[in-house]
């Protein structure tokens, strides 16, 4: 027991209150973590999905604006998520990704602002959002990848980073990293709890 101003208090609601405020600390900071490791979790699994999943569900993929053509709607490292759309099924205003020439690699994002034939064959006129003229020459079949299905601002340049094979296997680490994170914080917060409950009786002799 202690003195204070003559009266005689019991040293033992005193530690146990100590420790009751110390566990308090200590798990508080100990859900925080969790819920940042699983909040940071979440986030990395939907843009996982959004690049990655729903693209190659329909056999489609992700890109990235690094022009300004198609701004305000599509301003450069804009992630734009297109899919296969038979050509008959694109009509004016869709935002088609094409090959500027056809068998090349180079793409460009545009909206169609007509339908025409060229040589009995359908072709596209088309138009970036933010040119002042329609592009050069109309749009082949061939040449067109699909058309616009969603964007997502800014993870475009998150996209051009992590391209190929390497984008999977970092996202694969990074996820891995953050479950192996959240499950070590949700251990040490039984174990503290479990060592503070165990400690608790000791403190009434």
């Amino acid at each position: 027991m202690t003195t204070t101003a003559g009266v005689l208090i019991p040293a033992a609601p005193r530690l146990r209150a100590e420790l009751r405020r110390r566990n308090e600390g200590q798990s508080l900071l100990h859900y925080l973590a969790v819920s940042l490791s699983a909040s940071v979790l979440v986030l990395l699994l939907g843009i996982a999905v959004g690049v990655i999943g729903l693209p190659t569900l329909v056999g489609g993929s992700a890109m990235t604006v690094l022009t300004q053509s198609m701004e305000p709607g599509l301003p450069p490292g804009t992630l734009v998520v297109i899919r296969p759309t038979p050509v008959d099924d694109i009509r004016v205003g869709d935002v088609v990704t094409y090959q500027i020439r056809s068998g090349e690699s180079a793409v460009v994002s545009h909206r169609v602002t007509a339908k025409t034939y060229t040589d009995g064959e359908l072709t596209f006129v088309t138009k970036g959002d933010n040119n002042d003229a329609v592009d050069p020459e109309p749009v082949r079949e061939v040449q067109i990848r699909g058309t616009l299905w969603y964007s997502l601002p800014l993870l475009g340049w998150v996209n051009s980073i992590l391209n190929g094979a390497n984008r999977t296997v970092v996202l694969a680490i990074v996820a891995g990293g953050l479950f192996l994170y959240a499950a070590v914080s949700v251990a040490g917060a039984i174990r503290d709890r479990r060592r503070a409950t165990a400690s608790a009786p000791a403190a009434d002799g």
